[in-house]
């Protein structure tokens, strides 16, 4: 998939988007000591630790490519909180270009507090930004790169209606990472519905 690409970086952030449960916002610079304690934490970490920034300097250039990314294209991942708690961020997630093993696509990413898992959060978020990248910003597939051993990610994945496509040899990860996608066809003919919740702890 070819990234939109802008002539000039778009001018101001969007305001927040609010989901049933989620107050979703661009990323900002004051961010930063909650993403490097989220990347911290090795719960998080289980799954991806070798597609973790290490370092403060390296979150914060992360961090810094969220923020562009949202100037040039309008959409990016998201600073999470939880409506009854908007100031408290419990994540980042959302869909962004980037190449993964060669491969350029349009990748969902998440990463919640261990906190907040198992009640669907990282699902509702991911639907809204499937929605978001077919419905208005147009985009015809979303793609996911997840390692083999890494269920529950891949329950939510396929639960949202991504496909296992094949291999990334050198994936996000110790070892060959699976490639997911969802094309924006087949989330056309895909039905509506309350995320379902899975259980990470396990």
């Amino acid at each position: 998939m070819v990234p939109i690409e802008f002539s000039e970086p778009v001018a101001a952030m969007p305001a927040a988007m609010v989901t049933r449960r989620l107050v979703l916002r661009p990323p900002k610079d004051s961010d930063l000591d909650t993403l490097v304690s989220l990347h911290a934490d090795p719960a998080v970490n289980r799954f991806c630790a070798a597609a973790t920034p290490h370092g403060r300097g390296a979150v914060q250039a992360q961090l810094q490519s969220w923020v562009d990314h949202w100037q040039i294209h309008g959409f990016g991942h998201w600073a999470i909180a939880e409506r009854e708690q908007p100031d408290h961020l419990i994540g980042f997630g959302g869909l962004m270009h980037r190449s993964v093993a060669g491969h350029a696509g349009l990748y969902l990413y998440y990463r919640i507090t261990p906190q907040a898992w198992g009640r669907g959060l990282a699902c509702e978020m991911s639907q809204f930004a499937i929605s978001e990248a077919f419905e208005k910003h147009h985009q015809t597939a979303v793609v996911a790169a997840v390692l083999p051993n890494n269920i529950p990610t891949r329950k939510t994945l396929e639960g949202l209606g991504l496909r296992p496509k094949g291999t990334l040899a050198d994936g996000p990860g110790s070892a060959a990472a699976l490639l997911y996608e969802l094309s924006a066809e087949r989330w056309a003919g895909l039905p509506r519905c309350e995320p379902e919740a899975v259980a990470f702890a396990a």
